[in-house]
């Protein structure tokens, strides 16, 4: 039976990405954003896929008007079973170059709009005692690098948020569903209009992956009910070596943080930028980076397929164990 999914900041990106895998698998799908015609442009693309769809403008970072929008939602489509709260604005710049304002702002966008989504889905959740909701972090959540101070502060905070919700949910019974996916470097369109103080213009840091493959995972949370998702070995690359050795990896990206998160391309400071509004244009789910990012992740498909890759390994072990007892090993 077909769900309703919310996805926010779902014009473009990731969030983009997203809501095209839900409706492929045909369910309906409400889009919250800021920028009208790149979310009348998203929901005309779901609905040729055949699902209805909703359109909110809202800024996450008010609470009230994420309310209204969840209000509408359910109002024209129905009682929300999944929610993922994916809308971000990062900063590209040293700390001692952003001011408060900025810093607010985007700390506003990225972590409060993960808990103002999240809460207007309990809202409707809890009574029901149903539904899933998705809070999409970052390898950053664990691992922090320099000139995005701004944007790992909040995805780490989004990562203590849900943890702690989490055991309320179990402490209070509620057949509601808490899953975090967090990401590795993405081609999405947020390079090109994150704000950015560095000079130059900015860049994932490879290796990248294209919007979709993170898309997948996200979907795959939402039904297969895991607790956490890493896409990418990349994401679980850096979240365990920063276990293992967080010092070096201090100094490590001391060394590399600047110059892998940046083009040779100048770029004024004073460019339009999405920290305080939309940027208008035709933006899809993909960024300026398709020539070398990534459209599968064998991580991922690991995580999908756990017990066949479990078992696979168990028959190899078997295999070589009876090997070793036949050559006498």
């Amino acid at each position: 039976m077909p769900k309703i999914v919310v996805v926010t900041g779902g014009g473009a990106g990731v969030g983009r990405a997203v809501a095209r895998e839900f409706a492929n698998r045909g369910d309906d799908v409400a889009l919250i954003g800021r920028e009208p015609e790149r979310l009348a442009e998203a929901a005309a693309e779901l609905q040729r896929l055949g699902v209805r769809t909703s359109v909110q403008l809202a800024d996450v970072a008010d609470a009230d008007a994420v309310e209204r929008a969840a209000d509408a939602i359910e109002a024209e489509l129905g009682p929300i079973d999944i929610w993922v709260n994916n809308a971000m604005a990062t900063i590209f710049a040293p700390v001692k170059d952003i001011t408060a304002e900025e810093f607010r702002r985007g700390t506003e966008v990225t972590y409060f709009g993960t808990v103002h989504g999240t809460m207007a889905a309990l809202r409707r959740m809890a009574p029901r005692n149903r539904g899933t909701i998705v809070n999409v972090g970052s390898a950053l959540a664990y691992r922090s690098v320099p000139l995005q101070a701004v944007y790992c502060g909040a995805k780490s905070a989004v990562r203590g948020f849900t943890d702690s919700l989490r055991s309320e949910l179990i402490h209070e019974k509620l057949n509601i569903h808490l899953t975090m996916v967090h990401l590795p470097a993405v081609n999405t369109p947020q390079f090109g209009w994150a704000k950015n103080k560095t000079g130059h213009g900015a860049r994932p840091v490879p290796p990248v992956y294209q919007p979709e493959v993170p898309a997948r995972a996200i979907v795959f949370a939402a039904y297969a009910k895991r607790r956490e998702i890493w896409v990418g070995f990349p994401t679980v690359k850096a979240i365990m070596a920063n276990r293992i050795a967080p010092g070096f990896a201090d100094k490590y990206l001391a060394k590399t943080g600047y110059t892998g998160q940046r083009t040779a391309a100048v770029k004024s400071p004073d460019a339009p930028s999405n920290l305080f509004g939309p940027v208008p244009g035709h933006q899809g789910a993909r960024g300026d980076f398709s020539k070398e990012a990534r459209s599968t992740s064998w991580e991922m498909f690991g995580t999908e397929h756990r017990y066949a890759v479990l078992a696979l390994g168990a028959i190899g072990l078997y295999g070589l164990h009876r090997m070793a007892k036949r050559l006498g090993i």
